[in-house]
């Protein structure tokens, strides 16, 4: 096979399995992941921890991103209203199991030199592999659906535009993101932490007006039986399980981590990963207070007033003013709706271009792959607000939180496999307990979505 090449050094890749024949794998790629900006943010050898560890912030906000996106808010809104602060345990459970897959696909990509994508393209068979990419390609263009909806939706609240003239507003994104790209990767992850601040800030308004109690808050957080005796809400909270680990993140995180110019040696790699992990884990804490903090929202002011059927995001922003007795309410709301559609649009680029090149080994120009993922996510948009009508919007949602729940196996079993493979990752292989728990995990979180999707069907 090929080596990867690395700016000057060389990377081997892994031999493919054994189960399989040899002229079946495919050739490894010639490129690393993200090739315009691989190894081009310095870590400094010396200096204080503080300095170490702001050369590797920012690639755990890209991943955060897809945690907190529009899919996510009419679970966590349906949850709250229905019952109260009960379904906070799910959300913290899934957040808590989002962080060790997180940080698996960081050590792929630190100790490996691969996103998940490369990996399965240098292990696997070719039809294996293509038919990896096609179910990759599908989460993302749901993925990118979802972004679509949740900006859509967030100018109709704020302006009054139809949702057909919103989505068709949404392709202008592409330039935005184009314009980002020429500036450097430094200058996205910017932009990504802005957008989060105000996701954040607008969120901590809500709940500053909302009052919630914090007894019932801290109680939340303590699983019930209630949670699987009770179909209806077994059903929430396999949803927010469901729209909260995202199988696009999982190749994301191991292409970003590489643009960190991190020594090949294995004291540089374990302080890396450290410091990747930590990153990583400090922003899904940020995702967990976003949940969380739509749910309180929705706890506070709905469920406490007897409001237990409010699901749609825009039933919630016409309801939030009048409830909470400030005008600014359904606003801020709706900007902060705005603010995560726009990064997940971001994130969305990004994962697309990482599983067109790891998997295909495919160079196309940024824009063009941009605007095919968008157009085949605008087109089923368009399609089904205009059989439907505008109220269909919430259920398309779902479905395209359901089509992602699809996809995870075959993201979650290929990460768990390779970061337990010793011939790849050597003395950082995953010891016996972390393994054990990555692939509870991983059945876990396989188990809980087929239930979800049979339910939805």
């Amino acid at each position: 096979m090929a080596p990867l090449q690395d700016r000057g050094h060389l990377i081997a890749m892994p031999p493919p399995s054994a189960s399989l024949a040899e002229d079946a794998a495919p050739r490894a790629s010639r490129y690393p992941s993200l090739e315009e900006s691989h190894h081009t943010i310095p870590v400094p050898k010396g200096g204080g921890i503080w300095r170490r560890l702001f050369a590797f912030a920012g690639p755990g906000y890209l991943v955060a991103v897809g945690y907190m996106d529009p899919g996510n808010w009419a679970t966590d809104i349906a949850g709250g209203s229905a019952f109260g602060y009960a379904l906070l345990s799910v959300i913290l459970l899934s957040s808590l199991m989002a962080m060790v897959l997180q940080a698996l696909s960081t050590k792929l990509g630190i100790v490996a030199g691969l996103d998940l994508a490369q990996a399965c393209r240098a292990r696997y068979s070719r039809r294996t592999t293509i038919g990896l990419w096609v179910l990759c390609e599908i989460a993302i263009i749901a993925m990118d659906l979802a972004e679509v909806l949740g900006t859509a939706i967030a100018l109709q609240l704020l302006f009054g535009l139809p949702l057909l003239a919103g989505v068709a507003i949404t392709t202008f994104d592409v330039m935005l993101i184009l314009a980002l790209q020429r500036f450097g990767f430094r200058k996205i992850e910017a932009v990504i932490a802005t957008l989060l601040i105000v996701v954040a800030g607008s969120f901590a308004y809500e709940l500053w007006l909302a009052r919630p109690d914090m007894a019932a808050v801290a109680g939340g957080l303590v699983p019930t039986t209630q949670i699987v005796t009770d179909p209806v809400m077994l059903y929430l909270a396999i949803g927010i399980l469901g729209a909260t680990v995202m199988p696009h993140n999982l190749y994301l995180h191991s292409a970003v981590v590489q643009t960190r110019a991190v020594a090949p040696d294995a004291v540089s790699k374990r302080q890396a990963l450290r410091l990747a992990t930590l990153d990583s884990s400090v922003a899904l804490t940020l995702a967990l207070f976003i949940n969380a903090a739509i749910l309180i929202l929705a706890a506070a002011t709905f469920h406490v007033a007897g409001r237990h059927d409010v699901a749609d995001i825009d039933q919630a922003y016409h309801l939030l003013s009048p409830m909470l007795g400030a005008s600014a309410a359904s606003v801020v709301f709706a900007v902060a709706l705005l603010a995560s559609g726009q990064n997940s649009t971001i994130t969305g680029t990004l994962a697309g271009q990482i599983v067109a090149e790891g998997f295909l080994d495919l160079r196309l120009p940024f824009w063009a792959r941009r605007m095919a993922t968008r157009l085949l996510a605008i087109i089923p948009a368009v399609a089904m607000i205009w059989i439907a009508g505008e109220g269909s919007a919430t259920e398309l949602l779902v479905m395209s939180q359901v089509v992602l729940s699809l996809q995870l196996p075959f993201a979650i079993v290929p990460l768990v496999t390779f970061t337990g493979d010793r011939k790849l990752m050597g003395e950082f292989v995953n010891p016996r307990w972390l393994a054990a728990l990555a692939w509870a995990i991983a059945l876990v979180i396989i188990g809980l979505n087929l239930t979800l999707v049979i339910g939805f069907f």
